[in-house]
C-alpha cells in the first residue's frame, strides 16, 4: 500500500493475497527501466509476473486480466521472504517516489 500514493501505481489482483507478494503497475513507465533504477539502489524487484520473470515482453497474465499492453509493460513485482526486514521495506518505500519519476523521464 506504501507504493500506491505515487500517481499512476495500481496494485495488481484481489484486496486479500498473500502478504508476502505485491505486484504493481506503473503507468506510462516501462518497467525494465524501473528495475534498472532500484538496482542501482539496492533492491531487488522482478518484472511481470512470476511466470514471464526476465523476459522482454508484456506480462501475458497482466494481460489476460484484462488490465492492458501499458499496464503489462510497466508492472513490476516485489517478494519478500524470511530474511526480509522491515529496513528492507522502508527502502523500497524511500526510494520508490524518485526512481518511478526518474522511469516515467526515460519511458518519454
Amino acid at each position: 500500500a506504501g507504493l500506491v500514493p505515487v500517481e499512476g501505481v495500481r496494485v495488481i489482483g484481489p484486496a486479500e493475497r498473500s502478504p508476502a507478494l505485491c505486484h504493481v503497475t506503473v503507468d506510462g513507465v516501462r518497467a525494465d527501466d524501473l528495475l534498472l533504477l532500484l538496482d542501482a539502489a539496492g533492491i531487488d524487484s522482478s518484472t511481470g509476473s512470476a511466470c514471464t520473470a526476465g523476459v522482454h515482453q508484456p506480462s501475458e497474465v497482466v494481460l489476460a486480466m484484462g488490465l492492458g499492453e501499458d499496464a503489462a509493460t510497466g508492472s513490476l513485482r516485489f517478494s519478500l521472504g524470511w530474511t526480509s526486514t522491515m529496513g528492507d521495506v522502508t527502502a523500497v518505500l524511500d526510494a520508490w517516489p524518485a526512481a518511478v519519476a526518474r522511469a516515467r523521464l526515460a519511458s518519454a
